[in-house]
């Protein structure tokens, strides 16, 4: 056994999900596929519901019992909101979680799901190269407007994730093999969706299909370069915790897209990309009102190009000891910027503190 493999034989996996539903089948699946490791589901209620969990494996916090967390968190976070998942990963990290992967209650393990490890070879991996749309010209450095759409190279256009600029849903993708040698550490990693993908409300208007995405190595997105990931399916590692915050008074449709966008500006400064790896889940989509879904996609659809510009132009500090400041200092240019409201600082400042290990 590889010492990569061992690592993930023997690490303490906590997963996450919010729901106001009972045990899904999606659910059940999951906790399936977890008996007899070292993991635990841990389901984050809300006001809707439910007070009981009757699923071996999970561990239901009902909200009756959430503010009585020692968490700072907890009394400022809204009712019926997506953001309280916010208190999985922290009752996560203050237990010793060497991993937690978070999903929804709609999301089922294919066969080729398992836990994964931080660890990446180089030979499993592909580096993502920058393209542009014919007769696109970008206004700023290129440093600061790079996309890739990270779709592309699993899938035939056109698709493009949830949160990608629509301007530039055309542009050329390309991918290079890491160099021999380079294995990297990835705190960060997201697995494609079978079935009904992450894809935004214009899609699904417009393109509307199931979608099968091909196998293939995982992808990097290396640092300096913007793709939306979302927590539907994803990996998270301790050094990257921090960074885990759901922002509560954006749209519920852009928490974790604009969530995404501050995450992987400040794993530049801890000297990492982002991966993504093959669909290993399907998901059975939970009904949408796909015209809500547009309406609380638009200020991403307006926005989400100019909050990366900016996120971009941001000094930070490198290295581990400033991530959570890093952090509060990017949701203070949202807020500054006027994405967000002065409302949110408090809670990410809560968050900063409570994300602090004993």
């Amino acid at each position: 056994m590889s010492e990569i493999e061992e690592s993930v034989n023997t690490m303490k996996l906590s997963a996450v999900i919010t729901t106001i539903q009972a045990p899904t089948d999606s659910v059940r699946s999951l906790a399936a596929r977890l008996e007899g490791t070292d993991a635990s589901i841990l389901i984050i209620g809300d006001r809707k519901g439910p007070t009981s969990y009757d699923l071996a494996g999970c561990r239901l916090v009902p909200i009756a019992e959430q503010q009585d967390l020692p968490f700072g968190l907890a009394p400022l976070l809204p009712e019926n909101h997506y953001g309280r998942k916010n208190l999985g990963y922290l009752i996560s990290a203050r237990e010793g979680a060497d991993c937690i992967y978070e999903t929804d209650d709609d999301n089922a393990p294919n066969p080729s799901w398992a836990p994964r490890g931080e660890a990446l070879a180089a030979s499993a991996l592909r580096q993502g190269v920058p393209g542009t749309a014919p007769g696109t010209e970008h206004s700023l450095a290129p440093e600061a407007d790079r996309w890739f759409n990270v779709f592309r190279l699993f899938c035939e256009p056109p698709i493009w994730p949830r949160g990608f600029p629509l301007e530039l849903v055309h542009d050329e993708v390309a991918a290079q093999p890491m160099p021999a040698g380079t294995d990297i550490a990835a705190p960060i990693q997201q697995g494609l969706v079978d079935g009904e993908p992450d894809v935004d409300a214009l899609w699904r208007l417009l393109l509307a299909r199931e979608v099968e995405f091909r196998a293939g190595q995982s992808a990097v997105v290396p640092a300096g370069l913007w793709c939306p990931f979302n927590s539907q399916n994803t990996w998270w590692w301790p050094q990257a915790y921090p960074l885990m915050y759901l922002p509560c008074y954006s749209s519920f449709r852009m928490t974790d897209i604009w969530r995404s966008f501050v995450a992987q500006r400040c794993l530049w400064e801890l000297g990492h990309g982002l991966v993504f790896h093959a669909p290993d889940v399907v998901q059975e989509r939970n009904p949408h009102d796909l015209m809500r879904d547009f309406r609380d996609e638009v200020p991403g659809y307006e926005g989400n190009r100019q909050i990366a510009r900016s996120l971009a132009q941001l000094q930070l500090e490198p290295g581990e000891s400033g991530v959570g400041a890093n952090v509060v200092r990017c949701y203070e240019r949202l807020v500054a910027d006027g994405f967000l409201p002065a409302d949110e600082l408090p809670l990410v400042r809560a968050w900063a503190v409570d994300i602090q290990p004993d």
